[in-house]
């Protein structure tokens, strides 16, 4: 949907062309080459933008990498129209590339640190993905208010998936996260009516959900 300037826009086409190794799906890379990374880091990192790791941003947090931000878009399987729970803002990068596949105005997305909320909510907006909710909060609490979604993702390593985030996914639908301490996979949850099926997606490395304990 919005590019940057030309050397930048350049970047991040060999980026996902690069990306295509490892995702074939073509909603997901072409949200990858349309969203501006460079514009959602610290700007004294933004010439490594287009490098595919993880870069630092504020409150001690990071951006994720872009390759994991793909490989997420894609185990979700999202649909043009599908609600989805973000859990974990951060600097709202993943929130948009989930925005350009199912729309902006069907993300919701909660994260626990006042100022990154209030910092993507106005990228988002100057980006042109406004219609993306972002709410200051505890995100083990999902976000009830928008319940039932399609689908809900974490962005942010959690010992366990909450219940309550669970709970605010519709019967089909799945629930991606990073779970593990030390040691960490990434797991794909499918709703059902008899209860929940698992699938393990590898070993990833993420910052922890922070809460009120």
């Amino acid at each position: 949907m919005f590019g940057g300037g030309t050397d930048y826009e350049g970047r991040r086409n060999k980026l996902v062309d690069r990306l295509e190794r490892r995702v074939d799906d073509e909603p997901t890379l072409a949200a990858m080459r349309a969203v501006p990374r460079h514009e959602f880091v610290p700007e004294r990192r933004r010439d490594r933008a287009y490098e595919d790791h993880p870069l630092p941003i504020a409150d001690d947090q990071t951006i994720s990498a872009p390759h994991m931000v793909a490989i997420m878009t894609d185990l979700l399987d999202l649909a043009p129209g599908d609600e989805v729970l973000e859990v974990g803002t951060g600097c709202g990068y993943h929130a948009a590339v989930t925005a350009e596949v199912v729309g902006p105005e069907n993300v919701y997305s909660v994260e626990y640190g006042a100022e990154l909320a209030e910092g993507a909510r106005a990228t988002l907006a100057d980006l042109g993905y406004g219609d993306v909710s972002v709410r200051h909060g505890d995100g083990r609490e999902g976000w009830a208010e928008h319940a039932p979604y399609d689908a809900a993702y974490f962005t942010c390593a959690v010992p366990s998936v909450p219940d309550a985030v669970v709970e605010q996914v519709r019967d089909g639908g799945r629930v991606l996260a990073p779970v593990g301490t030390r040691r960490q996979t990434l797991q794909l949850l499918r709703k059902t009516a008899d209860g929940v099926e698992r699938e393990d997606h590898g070993g990833v490395r993420f910052v922890t959900l922070r809460g009120d304990d």
